[in-house]
């Protein structure tokens, strides 16, 4: 979704894992810190309380049923991911961001919609999915304009790694999908290539030129993509499918 400015970032160290945000400060307007005020006690959750345990991961007590789960990696300044949320009332939906600014204006969003389908986690995605969220407990994973660390020596920051993939595929339930979105050409081309190698995942586009998925009408237009378009970039989704049953022999076959 849409990336706020990195500015500086932060230096990681060699063993360091991969996470899913580098860490931003910003001021909130406002609007927005009237809104966190409002609804973020209510809707919203600090992964790293729920990692170190001392609150509850438990999305069906959240939302007061059981339904499909749908888990957003980055979502921005949220405008995608409320009119996706609205347009889906039947699934629940996690946004898992790290921008506060970004969250604010989310639970402005949400306020303004009356949404009762979507809470709201600040932190570190795959870490809440590495320690939190069960296997096979996600209808699907959406992946929407990560940071595309577009110098060579910080390509191995970006988000979608082999080891990110294999996490993110053992956490979809069978027939869950994996969608991604990006405006780099070179990263969507390593997206799918990771992907492609993940044995879990089947690439739903195929049989289609490159493998890439046609945009879908349902996917909201952002800001952000609407000014890549006009900058010139190409916008290409990925939508993988978690295989109902893994292969046996070889993996990559």
């Amino acid at each position: 979704m849409t990336r706020p400015p990195t500015g500086a970032p932060t230096e990681a160290r060699p063993s360091a894992r991969i996470t899913s945000f580098v860490h931003h400060r910003a001021r909130l307007t406002e609007g927005q810190q009237r809104a966190w005020d409002r609804s973020w006690p209510v809707l919203g959750r600090d992964v790293a309380d729920l990692v170190a345990g001392t609150a509850p991961y438990d999305p069906a007590a959240w939302f007061g049923r059981e339904a499909p789960l749908v888990l957003e990696i980055g979502s921005g300044m949220g405008e995608s991911t409320a009119a996706l949320a609205a347009a889906a009332p039947e699934r629940d939906h996690l946004a898992v961001e790290v921008f506060e600014p970004g969250l604010a204006q989310l639970l402005m969003r949400v306020e303004e919609l009356g949404l009762t389908n979507l809470a709201l986690l600040r932190g570190d995605a795959v870490e809440l999915l590495r320690t939190r969220v069960p296997e096979a407990s996600l209808a699907a994973v959406r992946i929407f304009f990560p940071d595309p660390w577009p110098k060579r020596k910080h390509r191995k920051r970006r988000l979608v790694q082999p080891e990110v993939a294999a996490l993110v595929a053992s956490r979809l339930e069978p027939g869950g999908t994996l969608h991604l979105a990006t405006d780099w050409d070179d990263y969507a081309t390593q997206m799918r290539t990771v992907c492609d190698g993940e044995h879990l995942l089947e690439n739903t586009a195929a049989s289609r030129p490159g493998g890439w998925t046609p945009r879908p009408v349902w996917r909201p237009v952002t800001k952000f993509e609407h000014r890549a378009h006009q900058e010139g970039r190409d916008v290409h989704d990925l939508v993988y499918r978690r295989r109902c049953a893994e292969r046996t022999g070889d993996h990559a076959s």
